[in-house]
């Protein structure tokens, strides 16, 4: 397990496209949210959305094992 992706040669740590994966995960999220109308209950929405994004973040890091990425 060396925690690294080799694409066309080129090694991404895997936390890092983990990281990206879940921004664009965090942004279809943040629509759906928005569109229900969620942020009208909260104070500071950039805190809800860093929130989300930890939360989703997270959550891809513990399923990596079961895609085959090992962080």
């Amino acid at each position: 397990m060396t925690g690294e992706l080799s694409i066309a040669g080129v090694f991404f740590p895997t936390l890092l496209l983990l990281g990206a994966i879940a921004m664009v995960l965090t942004v279809g999220v943040i629509r759906v949210v928005a569109a229900l109308g969620f942020y009208r209950f909260v104070a500071y929405r950039p805190a809800v959305d860093l929130c989300l994004f930890i939360l989703v973040y997270g959550l891809l890091a513990i399923l990596a094992p079961c895609i085959g990425m090992h962080p």
